[in-house]
């Protein structure tokens, strides 16, 4: 809000209609000032079709009834509005939250709907992503900082380099919302990569041909670029590396990484020694800072996330710890009341993002991002924590290491903590409606019906269960249904009919069977009938707890977003 003349203005409200041009402009502190307009669409000064036309940024100022010969027309316009609330605002800025993805929030606007979202570039990956903005489940966002040099006159090396997977952060938001994990995955990490369908400019789809992880190839920055490969292709690796479904991508270029941090107004920062980041051979960032803190923007933000040859080990796991702080300050600045409050510097945030971004058809509009940011707006920052997705060096490379392995010891229970939604922060978890689901009267033992079947335990799960239910836990009416007619899955689960539901709760309280492992039909009673139950690889053996993940994997490094270290 702004608070000139010691009232709370909504920044909306700062946009009002101008009688005489049908044009809507930014009012003034005073009426002496030039204000900026926007004509009003269908009027006179409205675009003809297919022009493009250009929205001026919001001038500095505040908001006020104006004076001289416009104040008595334009205070009666806006007491008449102020009585019909917010249907008559013409402006309304949403303010930016996803921070981290570097999106943030995009200033959605009726008037700049049209300018905003003809600055956003899209790819179609098919079956790749989620055709829907939101989601009521766990949300995964793939953050992409490609290092292209199209289009950029060769000021960074190639000027024909299509560019790699250089950054990449996926970003998981948890079901509740309570918290989220940013982990970064190494460019040089040696793995698989899968076939990929990719949507050609004609639109046929071509697919790339995989490669399969050799002792020394390919690196994870070959899953874009190489080959034609598109954004949907490092989505896939992602999926195959850790298990989790990737629901949109977020695309980032050099430009991306100068025009936010300068639309912010400049990005703190903090270093333990001194950067001189260029190397004997004249590469390198060529940032130069002494230690101690600093606000960096444009060119010298790029500078900064690029920095590694003046680092530790000059290596490209070095260069995470500093883009993890860039992020990290990147979110406070975004959401900081000085940049949610000023019309002009959220003109400027939503123009450059839209112009930077290229994303994915499932957000692929204004309406869409603010969709989106709007709901991971309920992450705290306190909660969103960055990592590191954990490797090792490649042993095949003996003392030479230009490349790293998947730690296959720490790993693996990362990877389980994001598909659990285990945060990685102390944090209390919401309660969610599918707790409901155990809570209430369960059925005699004698009353429970199931047949079991085996979707990924280990050999045998469906008869051992089968034989433990019926001979420890008194469950007559218990069968072997053999292997999963849908084949293997991650998880256990229970479906029942809506009138089993005390079945359902008494057969989970025997299993150790969580809330979310549930799974209620939408009607029937059940009567005569039997529960679902398919044992996943998460089943270890009958009478053993098949619950979430209830703690964070140990010895992963992580840092939170809300705090401010000096790093280098």
């Amino acid at each position: 809000m702004d608070t000139r003349g010691g009232r709370n203005i909504d920044p909306a409200d700062q946009w009002v209609l101008d009688p005489e041009t049908g044009d809507y402009r930014l009012q003034e502190g005073t009426g002496d000032a030039p204000a900026a307009t926007v004509p009003a669409q269908g009027g006179r000064r409205a675009r003809r079709e297919g022009e493009r036309r250009s929205v001026p940024e919001p001038d500095e100022g505040g908001s006020g009834s104006g004076t001289g010969g416009g104040t008595r027309r334009g205070g009666a316009v806006r007491s008449r509005k102020a009585k019909r609330s917010t249907k008559r605002k013409v402006l309304m800025w949403t303010a930016g939250t996803l921070g981290f993805v570097l999106v943030a929030g995009s200033a959605g606007a009726y008037l700049l709907y049209r300018h905003f979202n003809g600055n956003i570039s899209t790819v179609d990956v098919g079956s790749a992503g989620n055709k829907n903005a939101t989601s009521d489940d766990a949300v995964n966002i793939l953050v992409i900082g490609t290092d292209s040099r199209i289009g950029l006159g060769g000021k960074y090396g190639d000027a024909g380099s299509v560019g790699h997977a250089d950054t990449t952060i996926l970003f998981h938001v948890a079901k509740d919302r309570s918290n989220a994990t940013a982990m970064s995955i190494p460019r040089d990490m040696v793995t698989g990569i899968p076939a990929c369908p990719t949507k050609q400019k004609d639109g046929s789809t071509e697919t790339i041909k995989g490669t399969p992880k050799a002792t020394y190839s390919p690196r994870f920055n070959e899953s874009l670029g190489q080959e034609g490969r598109d954004p949907g292709c490092t989505m896939r690796t992602v999926t195959a590396l850790t298990g989790l479904p990737v629901d949109h991508f977020i695309l980032v270029n050099f430009e991306a990484v100068k025009t936010l941090s300068t639309a912010v107004g400049g990005v703190p920062i903090c270093l333990t020694h001194d950067i001189d980041d260029t190397d004997e051979r004249g590469q390198g960032s060529h940032l130069r800072l002494p230690a101690g803190p600093h606000t960096v923007q444009g060119e010298q933000a790029l500078q900064f996330v690029r920095t590694r040859h003046s680092l530790k080990n000059g290596s490209d796991l070095d260069r995470i710890d500093l883009q993890k702080q860039f992020l990290s300050s990147m979110i406070r600045q975004m959401k900081s009341g000085d940049t949610l409050t000023d019309p002009r510097k959220l003109f400027k945030l939503a123009n450059a993002a839209t112009k930077s971004l290229t994303v994915d058809t499932g957000i692929g509009g204004v309406d869409k991002l603010t969709a989106l940011a709007k709901d991971l707006n309920q992450v705290d920052p306190e909660h969103i924590t960055f990592t590191t997705l954990p490797v090792v060096d490649n042993p095949a490379e003996g003392k030479n290491h230009r490349t790293v392995v998947v730690d296959e010891t720490r790993a693996p229970a990362l990877f389980a903590a994001l598909k659990n939604d285990v945060s990685l922060t102390e944090v209390e978890k919401k309660p969610t409606a599918s707790d409901a689901k155990l809570k209430g009267p369960k059925a005699d033992p004698s009353q429970v019906r199931v047949t079991v079947y085996n979707g990924g335990g280990p050999q045998g799960s469906a008869q051992t269960t089968l034989e433990w239910l019926q001979n420890t836990k008194g469950v007559p009416h218990s069968t072997n249904g053999g292997n999963a007619p849908e084949g293997q899955q991650d998880r256990t689960t229970l479906a029942y009919a809506p009138g089993q539901a005390d079945q359902a709760r008494a057969l989970a309280a025997m299993m150790g069977l969580s809330a979310s492992a549930l799974h209620p039909g939408k009607d029937g009673s059940g009567a005569g009938t039997d529960m679902t139950l398919t044992l996943g690889r998460d089943f270890k053996g009958p009478g053993v707890p098949v619950t979430a993940q209830a703690k964070p994997p140990a010895d992963v490094p992580q840092s939170q977003a809300d705090k401010n270290v000096c790093v280098g």
